[in-house]
């Protein structure tokens, strides 16, 4: 038996309901209505059937976020999260550039190197070559004033851990923001690459080994095995073509307002709804969500 979360806050209702279970009795004839999550912004269908064929029929529903897994685990016990645009809505190193009036340019590399065009770590390299200079109070300053949490990461993250989960934060960008950010949104654990500074100023390096695709994965498979889980524990969520490996490996990963190379290999897609839907996709009703 499998679940196919709908998710529309607010809008969710007999018409919608009644829609998504006729595209996915295409899949399986004997598809039903579940239960209520929350009325009116979450709700379960039960079938049996392909997972992938039944989340590509239901995507076709307008601004409805939807959510297909197996009914077993619904709870996950690990969570591992990408950063930029993900857990905060800005890039930071696009908005470093931007100190240094090198905005445009380096914005360009970070668009390829997400959509998988550009190998990651020349990209990064690349890309922190061009800031060399930027002075220290530069980067707190830019941390303070122009990033901010994504909605409803701190209510996943924050519940989550009340639960018992373990939160990982895993960053391609840099440890100047994910342990700020990491501590202000919940998580745990955190792993991120180093800025190198020489006389209070980015020197244009950044330490080794470089956290890309493959160590985001790795971080995933280490964490998990060292609490002991089951791969279908793990809900892995990201944006950009180096989180495929770290999505791949996850028992739920899911693209977060997402590159399409992403996209194609996640298990769902979350386009239209804050960080907190993903507690519906794990079966938790609103009023035992975090409040801040």
């Amino acid at each position: 038996m499998a679940i196919a979360t709908l998710i529309a806050a607010g809008r969710l209702d007999d018409r919608l309901i009644d829609r998504a279970l006729g595209l996915l009795r295409e899949v399986d004839p004997g598809a039903s209505f579940s239960h209520w999550i929350d009325e009116g912004d979450a709700a379960d269908l039960s079938f049996d059937g392909d997972l992938r064929s039944a989340r590509w029929a239901l995507e076709t529903i307008e601004a409805v976020d939807v959510i297909v897994q197996p009914d077993e685990p619904r709870w996950r016990k690990l969570l591992v999260a990408d950063m930029d645009s993900t857990v905060i809505d800005q890039e930071c190193i696009d908005e470093l550039a931007d100190f240094a009036g090198l905005k445009d340019r380096v914005a360009r590399i970070t668009d390829s190197a997400m959509r998988g065009d550009i190998d990651f770590g020349r990209a990064l390299r690349d890309r922190v070559r061009l800031l060399a200079g930027i002075d220290e109070r530069e980067v707190r300053r830019c941390l303070d004033e122009r990033v901010d949490v994504t909605s409803g990461a701190q209510t996943l993250v924050q519940t989550m851990r009340a639960g018992g989960a373990s939160c990982l934060l895993v960053s391609g960008g840099f440890l100047s923001f994910a342990e700020p950010v990491a501590r202000t949104v919940g998580f745990d654990r955190v792993k991120a690459n180093r800025l190198i500074f020489a006389g209070g100023k980015l020197s244009g390096e950044v330490g080794d080994p470089i956290v890309d695709a493959t160590a985001k994965r790795d971080a995933l498979v280490d964490a998990r095995e060292e609490l002991g889980l089951r791969h279908s524990d793990v809900l892995a969520i990201g944006d950009g073509a180096n989180d495929k490996l770290m999505i791949e490996e996850a028992g739920l990963g899911v693209a977060v307002k997402a590159k399409s190379a992403l996209v194609e290999v996640a298990d769902a897609e979350l386009k239209h709804h804050g960080l907190d839907a993903l507690l519906w996709a794990q079966g938790i009703r609103r009023r035992e969500w975090f409040r801040a």
